[in-house]
């Protein structure tokens, strides 16, 4: 059942595999929901533990450094390294960061593994697999390719055809190969120690069917599986990189990924525990305390079905209150691809849009996949920022703090007798907080994101509604309790904006100096949003600065030209080059008169968008040539140019002009023609042999 009032929290956000740099579409899945969630419960005085950090064993891992040429530790030391500092510059609040490398996780891994091992939970089967006799080795899934049973794409994998998303298992491919040899692999017998979910299903039903409050996509998912019937499913793989399986006879096998990743969870904790004196039992083991996962939807099965089951098993450990499952972001209406480089990757934005993180946080929040696969585009990024951070948020609190410096010299006036608008105002003021609040409790993040904005739009209809600019001719007395109220609906703001928009909640803090004028510590709490006396008449604020800036069209031109370059050249890299045509004589080829020349004149042939005309300089005559390449070269650029041609071939018309040879070029991948010249001026008519 749901906890409704936990005594702490232990909140976890996916681990990521450690074989590549973090990108939007992981950020918006399950990061930066989990932090809004996190940084809302802090505010509101809550003890929580926030856990994530690298999956850094699995076969991904061991792909990447065969890719790169390097030691599977070699790949996880550079991209944890790379995804942590990420993660810090944008503002995620981990309260650990840490790795499944780290001894500690080996041991609990491996602790947990024994304690199943010896309550009989495993069940240990010989089955027969793909083995590489060149390699000598056990092939994991990914390390097999073939083609694929259902689209006949050449390339799929043993566990998935990326090409037609079919789920596949290596026995399906039709003529398969090691990825590590390039052989045919054979079936051979190994013994693997397996979680019979089969005989643990009525459990796993009963925990599931306890929590319909769930996400439809995460509730619908899990009674999907229930529905087929679990199989049991084997908890060790036979490779060299992992948490080794603690037992004599299990030599050359490691722990599968999926058993020890989730453990990362509890080492990590423990880890954190340890570092700030605390009981690391106490958020995993106490039925007062609220664990919630944060994941992507490829991750629902793990996490709500294979991870519970190992905790029911293990006997000692609280299961998930709830699990809010993201669906995917897609990016300028394509699926984001980390092999095809069409991605948004969090490390080069914050080189490219210093102090920007914000921006990003808002945009993907606002776009939340919550329910349904959504998209990113750098247009609506443009305009997320112009329209509403720039021209609703920013513009209310810079109209409120630079009219309090012009006003009243930067000090918060004292408030008046309040008039119907105001007290309306101010109801409306005091409402918001809740809803912000309701909707993140129910994990409805762009709901939540919607009624912080509406603090804003409150505030800038109060101020266009009451026009203090005029009213401070005619009415000075009023305009000090207009200024006042608008001051207590910028410092909610800078309140309720903290869990999505942190670095310009600090900003705020410090424009207005609430941190001086303190209530519950250097910052104020939740409890204290809507509040109508939250900045005491007499506070004197800073001076004002914009808090974001417009972006120019020229920026996201930029971003979105880089992306076109991406897929040009992932275009490219998957063309071939063309085959040898068939053998010919000596004899035919010294039939060609190849010969070098010079253009003397260029221009475009009218009605056509390809062809130019050249008259060049062949060391006999002067003839005219057409040439298909106007869309390559201009004909200013080819005056004056040697150029190679073919003299004797035969003269063809061409749009009502004899073309009397053919000017020879390089194709390029990308279809881009290069002249064929000679590395130094020769004479016109010169041969080539």
């Amino acid at each position: 059942m749901m906890k409704n009032n936990p005594k702490r929290y232990t909140v976890t956000a996916a681990l990521i595999y450690a074989n590549g740099p973090i990108h939007i579409g992981h950020l918006a899945g399950c990061y930066l929901p989990a932090d809004i969630y996190v940084r809302y419960l802090r505010l509101k005085g809550k003890d929580v533990a926030f856990v994530s950090g690298t999956d850094e064993h699995g076969v991904p891992i061991t792909i990447k450094a065969k890719k790169e040429g390097t030691t599977p530790q070699g790949v996880v030391d550079k991209y944890y390294g790379i995804i942590k500092d990420s993660f810090e510059q944008f503002g995620i609040s981990f309260d650990i960061y840490s790795r499944t490398s780290n001894p500690v996780h080996h041991e609990t891994s491996q602790e947990f593994f024994t304690t199943l091992n010896n309550k009989g939970y495993f069940d240990e089967v010989v089955t027969e697999q793909y083995f590489d006799e060149t390699a000598q080795q056990f092939l994991a899934d990914r390390y097999i390719v073939g083609e694929c049973p259902v689209c006949h794409n050449e390339g799929a994998y043993g566990d998935q055809c990326e090409k037609c998303g079919s789920s596949l298992s290596p026995t399906e491919l039709i003529n398969p190969k090691s990825t590590i040899s390039g052989a045919k692999p054979v079936m051979k017998a190994t013994k693997n120690w397996y979680l019979p979910l089969d005989r643990m299903q009525p459990e796993i039903e009963k925990y599931v069917n306890s929590h319909t409050e769930w996400k439809p996509n995460v509730f619908g998912q899990c009674q999907s599986w229930l529905k087929q019937g679990l199989q049991p499913r084997a908890m060790t793989r036979d490779l060299e990189w992992g948490v080794k399986v603690p037992l004599e006879d299990a030599e050359g096998k490691v722990l599968y990924v999926w058993f020890d990743a989730p453990i990362g969870y509890i080492s990590m904790t423990k880890e954190w525990a340890a570092a700030n004196g605390k009981n690391w039992e106490d958020y995993w083991k106490s039925e007062d305390t609220k664990l919630v996962h944060f994941i992507g939807k490829d991750n629902i099965v793990f996490h709500c079905i294979i991870f519970p089951a190992m905790l029911m098993a293990e006997g000692s450990f609280i299961l998930a209150d709830n699990v809010p499952a993201n669906e995917f972001m897609n990016l300028e209406n394509d699926k984001i691809s980390t092999s095809r480089n069409w991605a948004v990757w969090l490390h080069e934005y914050l080189v490219e849009f210093p102090g920007k993180q914000d921006v990003l946080r808002y945009a993907l929040a606002a776009n939340a996949p919550e329910s349904k696969d959504n998209d990113f585009t750098w247009k609506d990024f443009q305009t997320k920022n112009n329209s509403e951070l720039v021209g609703i948020f920013g513009n209310f609190v810079n109209r409120t703090v630079v009219l309090t410096q012009k006003f009243y010299d930067g000090k918060v006036p004292e408030r008046g007798t309040l008039q119907d608008i105001d007290q309306q105002t101010l109801d409306a003021l005091k409402q918001l907080p809740c809803d912000v609040s309701d909707a993140i409790k129910n994990y409805k993040f762009r709901d939540a994101l919607a009624s912080m904005m509406e603090i804003a739009r409150l505030g800038n209809k109060y101020l266009a509604e009451t026009e203090p600019w005029k009213a401070i001719k005619e009415d000075p007395e009023r305009v000090k309790t207009i200024m006042n109220i608008a001051m207590q609906i910028t410092a909610t703001l800078a309140i309720v904006a903290e869990p999505f928009l942190p670095f310009t909640s600090e900003k705020l803090y410090e424009q207005l100096k609430l941190s001086e004028w303190n209530l519950n510590g250097p910052k104020r709490e939740w409890i204290d949003a809507g509040n109508a006396d939250l900045v005491p008449a007499g506070l004197e604020i800073g001076s004002g600065a914009l808090l974001f800036e417009k972006i120019e069209d020229e920026t996201i031109d930029k971003q979105v030209q880089k992306l076109l370059d991406a897929k040009r050249m992932n275009e490219l890299e998957g063309k071939t080059v063309a085959p040898l045509k068939e053998n010919i004589q000596f004899d035919d080829f010294a039939k060609l008169d190849i010969r070098i020349g010079t253009i003397l004149e260029a221009e475009a042939v009218k009605k056509s968008k390809k062809l130019l005309k050249f008259l060049i300089d062949d060391g006999l005559e002067k003839r005219t040539i057409l040439s298909g390449i106007a869309e390559h070269f201009t004909p200013e650029e080819m005056v004056g140019r040697q150029v190679t041609f073919i003299a004797n071939l035969a003269p063809r018309m061409m749009m009502g002009i004899e073309s009397q040879g053919m000017i020879l070029m390089a194709e390029d991948k990308d279809g881009s023609l290069s002249l064929l010249q000679p590395h130094k001026e020769v004479w016109n008519g010169a041969g080539v042999s």
